[in-house]
């Protein structure tokens, strides 16, 4: 058994999040998959939890991996959810 550390992770619940905006294939099928915003908001969300729970309990450099991870993870949502928007709106 191996030891997990925060950073990994936190860079682990950050790929599950890429898998499901479809800009990462699935590690188990080698494929990319179709996105699935939900899976990638929930995947935000349980980040932005940890954050929350952990407040004053990580490092100067945990703390900041974890900002900047749900950061990045937080435009990429905006970013995803305004091209769909849009390309339903071109569509119609």
């Amino acid at each position: 058994m191996s030891n997990l550390s925060f950073s990994a992770f936190v860079f682990s619940l950050a790929s599950s999040a890429a898998i499901h905006f479809g800009d990462l294939a699935d590690p188990n099928t080698g494929e990319k998959v179709a996105p699935d915003l939900d899976g990638a908001g929930q995947m935000i969300e349980i980040l932005a939890l940890l954050e929350e729970k952990t407040r004053g309990n990580l490092t100067a450099e945990e703390r900041q991996l974890l900002g900047q991870v749900l950061d990045e993870l937080r435009l990429r949502f905006v970013e995803v959810t305004s091209l769909d928007g849009k390309k339903r709106l071109v569509e119609s």
